[in-house]
């Protein structure tokens, strides 16, 4: 029956009156800093690779998988960034799908020495689908569940261009970002009415302490306190955490809810999740994973969520040592 339920779910989703979508979420930002600002485009030492992949709520049927893939570089001699980001997002079986390719661009500008601004625009095309042909409708639990049904399953689609724009403020310790995605509106309806993304602002940002030492270590430690808030519709969040770094180890821990300042309904405090990070870094390449644990009502019923990330870092050993000089971004790595 688990499955049935999995498979029928999208349409309820498709057919319910006053359903405000909202982005995929991912809880290693670092790992797939373009996902979250495009003003982070060209940030790594010349160019970057980035995959990423969440399982949320896997024990709830319905639940939603997302699939992230980021390519950026950074062009010195034109101070700029540049980027395209991949989001696949799948829910209640696959049924229901939304994938975007994004092209991005940041431009970097030296506001005084080693400390920068960097504006930054996405474009983007998405496609909003739904399979018909993966659900399970009325009539074929009405005769038995494993039977062809009656409806018509072409499928349903929909395709829109997507305009998000950010800006990144950076010294050797510290940063702050802003990020605005869907400024265009752009429908998404499936059924040929209006159905508007919400408006996504997003603020984040962090700063780095370096732990000192009596003895000169050949990795030195950090300790990197973030914060990341977004809001979306009526919806928002907060996540707070830090991270502990001394290569080739990390380690990060972040709550999500804003229970002091929001409830979701009265006597319901806004508690969503606590995720825990580990990371490994081996040369120019670094692993990490992270589990959410729920923490919310739905503690015990929704499995958690489980996200594994692999970024790629490389750079031309001639000009490695002065980029490094000339431009930290102290973000954690995960």
């Amino acid at each position: 029956m688990a499955n049935k339920q999995r498979s029928w779910w999208p349409v309820l989703v498709l057919w319910t009156s006053g359903i405000c979508a909202q982005d995929a979420q991912v809880s290693q930002f670092y790992a797939l800093p373009t996902y979250l600002n495009p003003a982070f485009v060209g940030t790594s030492l010349q160019t970057r690779f980035a995959l990423g992949f969440r399982d949320q709520w896997p024990s709830i049927p319905g639940a939603f998988v997302t699939y992230n893939a980021a390519f950026d570089h950074y062009m010195s001699n034109l101070n700029s960034g540049v980027g395209v980001l991949l989001t696949h997002d799948r829910a209640g079986s696959g049924a229901l799908r939304y994938t975007q390719v994004a092209a991005q661009y940041a431009y970097e500008i030296e506001l005084k020495r080693k400390v920068f601004i960097r504006p930054a625009l996405q474009v983007g095309m998405v496609q909003h689908a739904v399979d018909l042909s993966r659900l399970t409708f009325g009539d074929q639990l009405a005769r038995g569940g494993d039977i062809a049904t009656y409806e018509h399953v072409d499928g349903l689609n929909t395709k829109y261009g997507d305009v998000a724009a950010g800006a990144l403020y950076f010294t050797p310790k510290m940063w702050l970002g802003i990020s605005a995605h869907h400024l265009n509106a752009p429908n998404q309806s499936l059924l040929l009415n209006e159905s508007r993304v919400p408006l996504r602002l997003g603020m984040h940002g962090g700063y780095r302490f370096a732990l000192k030492s009596p003895i000169i270590k050949e990795h030195p430690e950090s300790i990197v306190a973030a914060f990341n808030y977004r809001a979306q519709g009526k919806y928002d969040q907060l996540d707070l955490g830090a991270y502990y770094e001394r290569e080739p180890f990390f380690a990060g821990l972040w709550y999500r809810g804003i229970p002091l300042f929001k409830s979701f309904s009265p006597g319901y405090a806004n508690n969503d999740a606590i995720a825990a990070l580990i990371g490994l870094m081996v040369k120019d390449m670094r692993i990490g994973y992270s589990y959410d644990l729920t923490i919310s009502r739905l503690a015990g019923y929704s499995g958690g969520a489980h996200e594994v990330t692999l970024t790629i870092e490389l750079a031309d050993k001639r000009k490695k040592r002065s980029i490094t000089k000339r431009r930290i971004v102290p973000c954690a790595k995960f």
